[in-house]
């Protein structure tokens, strides 16, 4: 299963995954379109401050997800055919477990409601928003076993290289 991934050292906080993530998820799926909606976009992934670095936090769409074992009514599901965790907005109650629950702090109320609002990976796109709009390239779209080969030929390419 492909998962969005951080290389920290690269992101620098300009938060156009923040902004792209919101745009994704509007009526409009369009910047102008969305700050003039009754309801505003929430975005689904926060860049935090670390000292002087950056991190893109979102949800990591566990294989033992917290939140959908606290939730009541099972509106956080595990999807079969994806692995991914979905929330399903209208048979959630707004009780707030899963919140208290996620170890990432990546599920948050929608603003003026307690219906909550979580990564769901773009289910529409081949590449999640966030990755799509990272002008860095911090965040990307692989699977675990991509990011480790990616990773050994880096540190291959930095031992054989002349210094």
């Amino acid at each position: 299963m492909k998962e969005v991934q951080v290389d920290v050292s690269r992101c620098v906080g300009c938060k156009s995954c923040e902004i792209a993530c919101a745009v994704e998820h509007s009526e409009t799926k369009e910047l102008f379109g969305a700050l003039f909606e009754d309801l505003l976009p929430r975005k689904r992934v926060f860049v935090q401050a670390a000292g002087e670095t950056s991190v893109p936090v979102n949800c990591r769409h566990c294989e033992e997800a917290f939140c959908v074992s606290v939730c009541p009514v099972g509106a956080m599901y595990q999807d079969k055919a994806t692995g991914t965790v979905q929330h399903n907005r209208s048979r959630c109650i707004g009780c707030g477990f899963c919140e208290l629950a996620c170890p990432f702090g990546a599920i948050n109320r929608c603003p003026g409601s307690k219906i909550v609002a979580k990564c769901d990976r773009c289910p529409d796109r081949d590449v999640p928003a966030c990755v799509s709009a990272c002008p860095t390239q911090a965040l990307f779209f692989m699977t675990t076993d991509e990011v480790q080969r990616r990773k050994r030929c880096s540190l291959a390419e930095q031992m054989c290289l002349p210094r």
